[in-house]
């Protein structure tokens, strides 16, 4: 009995965990959940060159390569023109794609390494004597990223994205209300606004 009363000194107390765990673990990516064996395998290529080099450049892209689609927003054939002004001479980097822009007339000649280049903008590209490389060519060109322009396309410019945010309608808000239509009927406050049929 003496022995026991010794042992009830010497309980292990648990630490008091809040509701949802303790946070250990960082929520970034540290691999594709892609099942793409093409990204795999450029996954494999950076994550190498990122250990074995002293760029942030290909530590960018690594971390890129492991993003979600959302987060790869696609970049027009303008913005890349806008972006790539007076760097004609250099590499330009999106992880996404690139997409063709009809508003564009003239296209310098640029050469572009992307995970993807659409039909339309591909044949404005190489029509303009451009060059588009893959990224298995780019480690080859550049794996340092010397002489490389990174570039992103714009992330916010999703439709889903203008209704995020405050409710609509709340003072200070700019969000767009999930409204079925956009007809005299719906939402737009008639009777209480002169503006909008009449006004009671």
């Amino acid at each position: 009995g003496e022995s026991r009363e010794k042992d009830k000194g010497h309980i292990a107390m648990g630490i008091d965990i809040k509701a949802g765990g303790r946070k250990i673990a960082s929520n970034n990516r540290t691999s594709p959940k892609s099942e793409n064996p093409y990204i795999r395998l450029l996954v494999k290529l950076y994550r190498f060159l990122s250990r074995r080099t002293e760029s942030g450049f290909n530590a960018v892209v690594l971390k890129r390569l492991f993003m979600s689609r959302v987060n790869r927003a696609p970049m027009s054939v303008s913005r890349l023109v806008s972006y790539t002004k007076g760097k004609e001479n250099k590499i330009a980097v999106i992880v996404g794609t690139i997409t063709d822009d009809a508003r564009v007339q003239e296209m310098p000649k640029l050469t572009v390494c992307a995970l993807r280049v659409t039909e339309g903008a591909r044949a404005r590209i190489l029509k303009a004597g451009g060059e588009i490389l893959t990224f298995d060519q780019l480690a080859l060109r550049a794996p340092t990223g010397a002489n490389t322009v990174l570039l992103r396309g714009p992330k916010n410019a999703r439709e889903a994205v203008s209704h995020f945010g405050k409710a609509p309608g709340t003072p200070g808000s700019s969000a767009k209300p999930y409204v079925r239509a956009k007809g005299r009927k719906f939402e737009k406050a008639r009777g209480k606004r002169s503006s909008r049929g009449f006004r009671v």
